[in-house]
């Protein structure tokens, strides 16, 4: 029996929260929920988008299924009231990344028949810093009219995600490594951020190697994304590029993630809360429950993930229940059930 925090989440959070445990229970993994109110429900109940008490929850679990939170635009910052400090940070994602020790986010992008069209073979990873860049919330309004963003790259954070990338690739059996940067313009931070991933790439002779630039990426993986393995990106273009692959696929409904850190994993959708079409029964969970797939995965479930995995290929092969996003009218409800169905048969 595995102990599992949740994180239900704002907006559509619930709906594809209670989606992904109907299906991971209908795969036979025994998993028990802790819950773990944060964002909308944590101020509710403690005051706080990130409770000190809900932190410590999913440090002891170490593991947790995350639905997505409210990004509000707070000048203010999200506080989270550590013992004896009061820490700030730019948003609840990113406290909740740095408070847990979070520096690696992992988003393989997979096609499926019926549903991707021309990229339904389309298979590879963005493994993402998610630490430092411009999103590090290192901002500054120095006078009126005038605001600074201050772009932070570290050797010590560049290598640590280069290292990750490539263990990540060999546990996986992946073959290449690409660098995604701009140091051709940002020549000291993109440049830094380079130059650490080549030098730990290097050291994995069974991998290949090669770089490029953001730009030519967004170019290349939407005319030649074979030429993909395993993209490793410091935070901004990794977040970025994550979305531009989900659309390749057919919708960031699709999309998982998970956050890792030392004795830490947080799943979760790579999408957003979607506040806008809140309980109406039109999001899409398929994110989520593939997260949990990983989840799965992760807690030695192989078999269980498998289950998950190729019951959701089947259903969306079949196109029969596909949600708005995907361009068919099922519900959020309906689509579950199919998938729970289906388990059966896969």
């Amino acid at each position: 029996m595995h102990r599992v925090a949740i994180i239900r989440g704002d907006g559509i959070g619930p709906e594809i929260s209670e989606a992904t445990v109907r299906v991971l229970g209908a795969s036979g993994a025994k998993l028990t929920w802790v819950e773990v109110p944060m964002g909308q429900e944590g101020r509710r109940l403690f005051g706080s988008e990130l409770p000190w008490s809900s932190l410590e929850t999913v440090r002891r679990l170490g593991t947790a299924l995350k639905a997505p939170l409210v990004a509000e635009r707070c000048c203010g910052g999200v506080v989270v009231e550590a013992p004896g400090e009061v820490r700030r940070y730019p948003s609840v994602n990113n406290g909740l990344r740095r408070e847990l020790g979070a520096y690696a986010n992992v988003r393989p992008v997979r096609g499926f028949a019926g549903v991707s069209g021309r990229y339904q073979h389309l298979d590879l990873v963005l493994v993402r810093e998610v630490t430092e860049d411009t999103y590090a919330g290192l901002e500054r309004q120095p006078e009126q009219g005038r605001a600074e963003a201050t772009k932070l790259i570290t050797q010590e954070a560049s290598r640590r995600i280069a290292r990750f990338a490539c263990e990540y690739a060999i546990r996986h059996g992946r073959r290449k490594i690409t660098a995604v940067h701009k140091a051709n313009v940002l020549h000291l931070t993109d440049g830094l951020f380079l130059e650490s991933v080549r030098a730990v790439t290097a050291e994995y002779p069974s991998l290949v190697f090669q770089d490029r630039m953001v730009d030519a990426t967004c170019y290349l993986l939407v005319r030649h994304p074979q030429d993909f393995d395993v993209l490793v990106l410091p935070n901004q273009y990794g977040d970025i590029l994550s979305d531009l692959a989900a659309a390749l696929v057919g919708s960031l409904g699709l999309a998982p993630g998970v956050n890792f850190g030392n004795g830490v994993a947080v799943f979760e959708a790579a999408h957003g809360a979607a506040p806008d079409i809140a309980g109406r029964g039109l999001a899409n969970p398929v994110a989520l429950i593939l997260s949990g797939a990983l989840l799965l995965e992760y807690l030695g479930e192989a078999e269980a993930a498998g289950r998950v995995r190729r019951a959701v290929a089947a259903v969306l092969a079949e196109g029969r229940f596909l949600t708005p996003d995907l361009g068919g009218r099922a519900t959020t409800a309906e689509l579950t059930q199919a998938i729970c169905e289906r388990m059966d048969s896969v």
